[in-house]
This record gives C-alpha cells, sequence and structure tokens, in this order.
C-alpha cells in the first residue's frame, strides 16, 4: 500500500508538471491560443492623393480567409507613397512625396501614432524630409530612428524617434553625387530606398540614379551615416536599382532594378557590409517585347521563395531560392489582375500576398503554396484609387 501511494503521488505530480508546462511553454496550448488569436490584422494603404484619394486608408485582414474588411480613411496627408511601422506597433511613418514642402525644395515625413481598435491614425508632427521627392521610409531594428531616400533629391536622411512618436531634427544626411549610363533618367541621383541591415549594423541605400547599391556603417547610438569601405557595389549599368530585400538568414540579399528588369543576389558579409554579387536574372518571360519597369521584392518568411512586380507585364515573378547558394530559380509570372503593380506585401503567416494595381485602382488577394511558393488568385478584390503601398501592421 505505501509503494501504491507513493508511485501515485509521484504521478500526480508528474501530470501537474507537465500540464504546467503545455500550458505555459511557448509552444504549448497557451503559446496555440496566441497564435490563433492573431485573427485580424490591421492593414494601411498609402496612396497618391487626388480627387478620389485622401491619404492613408485602414483595413482589417483576417488570414483565415484572406478577406479585407474597410476601416475607411485613416489619416488624410499628401502621397503617403510609402509606409513604415516601428518595431512595438505603436506608431506609422509616412513619407509625403512632393517637392515642395512648406515652400522648400524637400518632401515631407508625417508621424502618426495608431489606434489600435478603429485603425484610425492621429497626426503627431511632420518634418521636411531634407530632399524632394521621398519614396521610401524605414525605421532601424530599435525603433529609435527613421530613414528616408528622397528620389529627386537624390539624398538620404535619419530622423530620430522621440519618446512620444514624434520626429525630431535629421541626425544624418547624405546628398548623392553622380550619374550613369541612361541619358534621360540618370543624369543625377536618385535614391530609391534605405534600410539598414539585420544586426543594425549598417544601413543599405539603393540608388537608381547612379547604378549603385550603397553601404553606410550606422551607429545607433548617435543616428548616424558613415560612409563604408568598401562605399557601395555598382550593379549592370543602366539597371536602376530600385528595392532590395534580405534573406531571413541574413546572408544574401536581392536587388531589384526597376529600368533593367532584373533581380541581382549578393552575398552579404556582415563583419564588414560587404557585398558581392553572386547572380542576375530577369523579372519577365524571354519572349516579351514590351515596355516594362519591375517595382517590388519580397523573401518569403520562410526563405524558400522570393516575389517580384512587373509595370508593364503587369505581373509577379516568383522564384525558388537555393537553400545553399541563394541563387534563383524561375516558377512562374502571375498576373496582378490590374495594371502597374507598384507594391506589394506578404501576410505575415505567409500564406497570402497582397497587389496594389496603381493605375487600376484596385488591390487583389493571392493565397501562396507553402510548398512550391505559387500564387492562385482567392477571387478578393479591394478598389482603392492609385494605391502605391501596403503595409501590416502584427498583432
Amino acid at each position: 500500500m505505501k509503494n501504491y501511494r507513493r508511485f501515485s503521488g509521484f504521478f500526480a505530480v508528474l501530470i501537474l508538471n507537465l500540464s504546467f508546462n503545455i500550458l505555459f511553454s511557448p509552444g504549448g496550448a497557451q503559446g496555440s491560443e496566441k497564435t490563433c488569436t492573431h485573427g485580424n490584422y490591421l492593414v494601411y494603404i498609402g496612396t497618391y492623393t487626388g480627387p478620389n484619394s485622401k491619404g492613408i486608408y485602414a483595413y482589417r485582414f483576417d488570414p483565415a480567409t484572406g478577406g479585407l474588411t474597410s476601416l475607411g480613411l485613416a489619416a488624410e496627408t499628401t502621397n503617403p507613397s510609402f509606409l513604415a511601422v516601428d518595431p512595438i506597433r505603436r506608431f506609422l511613418y509616412a513619407v509625403n512625396e512632393i517637392g515642395n514642402y512648406q515652400g522648400g525644395n524637400s518632401g515631407g515625413v508625417s508621424a502618426f501614432s495608431i489606434d489600435r481598435a478603429t485603425g484610425k491614425l492621429k497626426l503627431l508632427n511632420e518634418v521636411p524630409s531634407r530632399g524632394a521627392d521621398p519614396c521610401f521610409v524605414s525605421l532601424d531594428k530599435s525603433g529609435k530612428y527613421v530613414l528616408v531616400a528622397n528620389y529627386t533629391g537624390g539624398s538620404v536622411a535619419v530622423f530620430p524617434v522621440l519618446k512620444d512618436g514624434r520626429l525630431g531634427e535629421a541626425t544624418a544626411f547624405d546628398q548623392h553625387h553622380g550619374q550613369s549610363v541612361n541619358r534621360e533618367r540618370q543624369l543625377g541621383p536618385h535614391a530609391h530606398m534605405i534600410s539598414v541591415t539585420p544586426v543594425n549594423r549598417f544601413a543599405l541605400a539603393a540608388d537608381l540614379g547612379l547604378d549603385e547599391l550603397l553601404v553606410y556603417r550606422f551607429d545607433e547610438t548617435r543616428g548616424a551615416l558613415e560612409t563604408n569601405e568598401p562605399p557601395f557595389v555598382k550593379v549592370h549599368p543602366g539597371d536602376g536599382p530600385r528595392h532590395f530585400a534580405f534573406h531571413p538568414n541574413g546572408k544574401f540579399v536581392y536587388l531589384i532594378s526597376e529600368m533593367g528588369g532584373t533581380v541581382a543576389t549578393f552575398s552579404y558579409d556582415e563583419a564588414g557590409g560587404v557585398l558581392t554579387q553572386l547572380q542576375r536574372v530577369s523579372t519577365l518571360p524571354k519572349d516579351f517585347q514590351g515596355q516594362n519597369t519591375a517595382a517590388e521584392i519580397a523573401v518569403h518568411p520562410s526563405g524558400k521563395f522570393l516575389y517580384a512586380s512587373n509595370r508593364g507585364h503587369d505581373s509577379i515573378a516568383v522564384f525558388a531560392i537555393d537553400p545553399r547558394k541563394g541563387t534563383l530559380t524561375l516558377i512562374e509570372h502571375v498576373s496582378t489582375q490590374g495594371k502597374t503593380p507598384r507594391n506589394f506585401a506578404i501576410d505575415p503567416t505567409g500564406s497570402f500576398l497582397i497587389a496594389a494595381n496603381q493605375d487600376s485602382n484596385n488591390i487583389v488577394i493571392f493565397r501562396i503554396d507553402p510548398k512550391t511558393g505559387r500564387l492562385t488568385p482567392t477571387g478578393k478584390t479591394v478598389d482603392l484609387q492609385s494605391p502605391a503601398c501596403v503595409t501590416f501592421v502584427g498583432e
């Protein structure tokens, strides 16, 4: 009887311990419930404003169905063509793609607080972007700095994020200089994107006018940009670098070039911020003869697939990523069911891709096959005037 009681007590304690571990471990029942309840994400879509578009629009996204439910106009602001959300999802930042902000030769950058319940955005403040027609905004990994690329101004700038989310005076500014081979579009610099590397030690900037991917050392204590050595990597003359994306493993960078319609694969050495080109592939079918400019690029969260948009062919090119080499193999081209897919985004679960067709005023949702990376239209679309940027806000 004593042995029976001893073993009964042992198993009772064991069951209690197992139950506790299941309930409170990150992968246990409580963790699973948390994963399932992220249900409705906020999605913000920036537009080019005009008679039928006033700024940034908010939606609820259901990752179970891929459906978007409109929450209406979140904030009225001029030409919010690119958006970024801080790491803890309290604030949203938008470039105002204009060339005469407050009467100067500059665009603007707007800071907003996010109301998670309603999707509304409250304007906190605006600052000059330090160059004309800013077209890209991002945050460093700490969320303490906003980085901006000025297209027509051909410059990049860094702004500190104050405790209340407002933007302070610029902590860094760099004016690009030079030109490249295209006499119509590359007579001067055109900064198109700036973003920090995965561990926040460097910042990369794509300049369409220079055919360069520039590398800066980034000091997150001061928000400073310092020229790296080597300071840039050249791309194929006339390609016109636009946007880039890191592989989740941090070892590869993928650069889409607007004018050349190409994706270049680079290996990346974080120790010195050194980029080495491995491959250059077209975003277009071999038999395509029309006019085209490439636009957006994204790596799937799994690291298995890469997506790139074509404006003219009006498609998404889907590539498989070699897990060891990082190189690309074309899988398919899929129509975006609209004109001029300027931007697209993959939802946080990796299940859907949302494409914004700027010139046909529609947003189209595709399902992503997790095994093959292929895209299938869900049949769900949203009408919106001149959509330019799709940004998810995770739970």
